[in-house]
């Protein structure tokens, strides 16, 4: 087994930059972290191409490591330079971007929860393992949302980004094909026009958009939806956590 000890390492290096956008679409991989995230990539059968570990971490879980797959050594130091967290967990995968992370909307049948524009890695980890537990089909990540390999967004799904199916696309599109194949496609507003949710009937073919933090959905979505909801807030909270309100919403219209 190779062992690093050198942060100046060029596999180091290399590494460094698979927790970026640039590094994502120079190599078509990215970098998973600690062994929850890690386990439940291979378990889920992921392309984990190489498996980087302290040799602490590798003596915990060898076992559970294949001998198919690359593994190397390194020093604490090393985890240290590949994450932004406080207390490195020691172990990381790198897994490849494959082009069957795209999904096409005329081929997506179940429950699928679209992002317009979400920017905080916490909410699109809640919103993920929300989906993830309400038995949704997918998520996409709509232009302007945060990007799902972001390391902070890996690490706030805890896993659930390998249960569903997680792809990147233009929700306009989305939305119309949709929409042309009878699914409805239901928006969230707070506007005198939007329906209460529990006047919804429940299906398992549809799509949700959940809108940006501070200002919602894009106009122009909301426009052309089958139908805009909202939730009823019975105390004086101005509104609900994007997160909050989307995890209300998947367990009220998934059937």
């Amino acid at each position: 087994m190779e062992k690093i000890t050198s942060t100046q390492n060029a596999k180091v290096k290399k590494w460094q930059h698979l927790t970026t956008k640039k590094g994502h679409q120079k190599y078509h991989q990215y970098l998973v972290e600690g062994w929850h995230t890690v386990g439940d990539a291979l378990t889920a059968h992921e392309p984990v191409q190489t498996l980087i570990a302290t040799g602490e971490q590798l003596d915990a879980h060898q076992n559970d490591l294949p001998d198919t797959i690359e593994q190397i050594e390194i020093t604490e130091e090393i985890a240290k330079k590949l994450t932004d967290t406080v207390t490195p967990q020691g172990i990381f995968a790198v897994v490849n971007i494959t082009a069957a992370t795209r999904v096409a909307p005329a081929g997506a049948d179940g429950a699928w929860l679209l992002l317009d524009r979400i920017q905080d890695p916490g909410n699109i980890g809640t919103m993920v393992r929300t989906a993830d537990a309400a038995g949704f089909t997918g998520i996409v990540f709509g232009k302007g949302t945060s990007s799902r390999f972001n390391p902070k967004v890996i690490r706030s799904m805890q896993g659930s980004q390998f249960h569903v199916q997680l792809t990147e696309g233009d929700l306009t599109e989305w939305l119309q094909t949709f929409q042309t194949a009878n699914k409805p496609v239901y928006g969230t507003a707070l506007n005198k026009d939007a329906k209460n949710f529990r006047d919804v009937t429940a299906g398992n073919d549809f799509g949700l958009i959940m809108g940006n933090e501070g200002q919602g959905m894009a106009p122009e979505l909301m426009t052309q939806t089958t139908e805009n909801l909202y939730i009823p807030i019975k105390g004086n909270a101005e509104s609900l956590n994007v997160a909050i309100a989307a995890g209300v919403l998947m367990f009220q219209l998934n059937q």
